[in-house]
């Protein structure tokens, strides 16, 4: 992105643990790093701070203003980063709930990316792989790039740090990522892209 950039590109990270200083806001933390270094705006949203109710079906209307305000913080994002633990080979309940809270005004050709932490040996790829599910549900574009955090125990330290600078590049690469991809996927900036291609010479060596 360039400095002449006509609005603000705003990224959020959703942190999918109840532990707000936990690895996964930490995580979290660094990948939206990665988008403020190409420019981007970014929030980190715990979501404890929302006071969300369970997802019963009710009317949009009808839910108390926590969700309300949690709908307009995504809805106003054009890049999203998801960050969860991986509980029992999926990812958490209090994102799913999240998640369920909110549908198409809030995600559909959004730029999404994935983090997942888990302690184990294994990793958290059965939860990223069910969140790209949901993202295509969603109409979401999810982005190639994902972090899945093996014993998390080992890679943070007792202050939060995380210890390995390989997986810091990774995950501020998701960040780079949605930030870099958000902002080609604007409507504005596919029309400039549009306008410069027909305004492009023809190529001399085509038939």
């Amino acid at each position: 992105m360039t400095g002449n950039q006509p609005e603000a590109l705003r990224v959020i990270a959703i942190n999918g643990s109840l532990r707000p200083a936990g690895y996964t806001a930490r995580a979290l933390e660094i990948a939206l790093a990665g988008a403020r270094e190409v420019g981007a705006e970014t929030r980190l949203i715990n979501l404890t701070d929302y006071e969300l109710v369970f997802c019963d079906g009710r009317r949009r209307e009808d839910y108390p203003e926590g969700v309300h305000r949690l709908q307009a913080e995504v809805q106003q994002a054009q890049g999203v980063i998801l960050g969860t633990p991986e509980y029992h080979g999926s990812f958490s309940g209090v994102l799913k709930n999240a998640l369920d809270l909110m549908g198409f005004d809030e995600f559909e050709g959004k730029m999404w990316g994935l983090v997942g932490v888990a302690g184990g040996s294994m990793g958290a790829l059965n939860a990223l792989n069910s969140l790209r599910t949901v993202g295509r549900a969603l109409h979401a574009w999810v982005v190639p790039e994902q972090v899945s955090i093996a014993q998390a125990w080992r890679v943070f330290d007792e202050h939060g740090r995380l210890l390995d600078d390989d997986l810091r590049q990774r995950l501020m690469d998701v960040g780079r990522q949605v930030a870099r991809f958000a902002y080609l996927h604007s409507a504005r900036q596919m029309r400039e892209f549009l306008r410069l291609w027909e305004e492009a010479p023809e190529n001399p060596g085509g038939g």
